[in-house]
């Protein structure tokens, strides 16, 4: 990503539609980078990383080491994950699945293409959690984090005496930020909250309710598997 590193705290927005595909050399599929950082860092430099995949063919994960990985299906038939000790199937859209980048992991397909959102943390610099949300969010005191529309409009509200105009998202645009100095405000809600889900039940369970995939980051040494 053609951007350069801000002192700080600044709004990276995207749109989905406009991100290329960058195809894999294995012909299984593809990745569309969502956010990186520090921007411009390689597979073995960045502190962390959000992209989205699309698989064609059951094979293998690229192992990482050190870095804590998170996947959650956005849509299509998913995959079913299997490594040493542990297997996954990853077939219920917008649930996340944490597991260690050092595994081994091979994927096989449970029908036709895969869509998943990827989070990759370096173990014990950054932690964090994937998190489908319904509600307004602020990324007031939060030192990084990255979030997108999955479903409904959201309204992006900066405060008054800033003099910035309301700025409406849809699915698959959001934006990203990581801040050193001046925090962030500002409020992300959704425009209708009408058929907002129940108390206890999952934000993919009503068919008309928003929903924004939520990430909030911090600097440590915590992050847990």
């Amino acid at each position: 990503m053609n951007m350069t590193t801000p002192t700080t705290m600044a709004m990276n927005f995207f749109d989905l539609a406009t991100i290329p595909n960058t195809p894999w050399k294995n012909g299984g599929g593809s990745t569309q980078e969502l956010a990186c950082w520090p921007p411009g860092a390689d597979m073995n430099g960045f502190e962390w990383r959000v992209s989205l995949a699309t698989v064609d063919r059951p094979g293998p994960f690229s192992v990482f080491p050190a870095i804590d990985r998170q996947i959650m299906l956005l849509g299509g038939d998913g995959l079913h994950l299997r490594s040493a000790g542990w297997e996954h199937a990853l077939d219920q859209r917008w649930q996340p699945f944490a597991f260690s980048g050092d595994d081994a992991v091979d994927g096989a397909m449970l029908g036709d293409t895969s869509k998943d959102f990827n989070l990759m943390l370096r173990r014990d610099v950054w932690q964090g959690a994937q998190r489908v949300v319904d509600g307004a969010q602020s990324p007031a005191g939060v030192e990084a984090g990255f979030c997108m529309v999955l479903r409904g409009n959201w309204r992006w509200l900066e405060p008054v005496e800033q003099g910035a105009q309301p700025r409406v998202l849809q699915a698959g645009q959001g934006f990203w930020w990581v801040g050193e100095g001046e925090p962030l405000q500002g409020r992300l809600e959704p425009l209708h909250a009408a058929g907002r889900v129940a108390a206890g039940t999952g934000a993919g369970d009503s068919a008309d309710a928003p929903a924004l995939v939520w990430i909030a980051l911090e600097r440590g040494s915590h992050a847990k598997i």
